[in-house]
């Protein structure tokens, strides 16, 4: 149903494209369509999300919390592997592959990040990003329902990521656990970002374009590496590594 609702708001996004007027950045023609899905996210973050991850980080000791980071971040790692060797990357495949293993056995289920310690570095990839080193171009930043910042390009790539999600796997026939793990992950990827949420409502006078160039900024850098070139130089194709 997640899936389907994505891409919902994708085809609605796509309608709107002509009527929506183009705002300070080239990049967000849809910026009065964004701009109002932002203002519904904004205030389903602050009226439930945010109330929600105060509480679990309130009620759950650190140690338990890491914890189940560590789950659901082990989980990740499959994907991320998987999309490593997707765009070339065979070492970084390898080294988490190999976390997963490692975090497994003797992180007792992901639990514990066994892995780190040992010097295996956690690497961050998905399908967005296979799909931007393939040189499949970004297209208009779009502002998902409920899921936040993304792109044309991104948003298809997050569909076939949640595809590939092992919770979504593993717990395919169980609709009620799939549900409570979704849900747990999303309190728990929230709850460890309160602490940031709180400067940017203090350093942000448009939070918007705030979010908005920092986040495309930051998706550039990852496509590349940390190692984006020139924008004039770039004439919006993604990288073939």
């Amino acid at each position: 149903m997640a899936v389907k609702r994505l891409c919902a708001a994708l085809i609605l996004a796509g309608s709107l494209a002509g009527c929506a007027t183009s705002g300070g950045n080239p990049a967000d023609p849809l910026e009065k369509v964004n701009r109002a899905v932002f203002a519904f996210n904004d205030a389903a973050d602050k009226v439930l999300i945010t109330p929600v991850a105060k509480g679990y980080r309130a009620v759950l000791p650190g140690f338990l919390r890491t914890g189940i980071a560590n789950f659901f971040s082990n989980l990740e790692d499959v994907w991320i592997s998987v999309n490593d060797v997707l765009q070339g990357k065979f070492q970084e495949g390898s080294e988490d592959f190999t976390r997963v293993i490692f975090n497994t056995t003797f992180g007792i289920g992901g639990v514990f990040d066994f892995a780190s310690d040992v010097g295996l570095p956690k690497h961050s990839e998905d399908f967005g990003q296979t799909l931007g080193v393939w040189g499949v171009t970004s297209g208009p930043y779009v502002v998902l329902p409920f899921f936040g910042p993304s792109t044309f390009r991104d948003s298809f790539g997050f569909v076939v990521d949640g595809r590939a999600d092992l919770v979504y796997r593993l717990v395919d026939d169980d609709v009620p656990l799939r549900n409570v793990l979704y849900g747990t992950r999303a309190i728990s990827n929230r709850a460890n970002l309160l602490d940031a949420s709180s400067v940017l409502e203090q350093a942000a006078l448009d939070r918007y374009s705030f979010v908005r160039d920092a986040w495309l900024q930051r998706r550039r850098n990852q496509i590349y590496d940390g190692n984006p070139p020139r924008e004039k130089d770039d004439a919006d194709d993604e990288p073939t590594k």
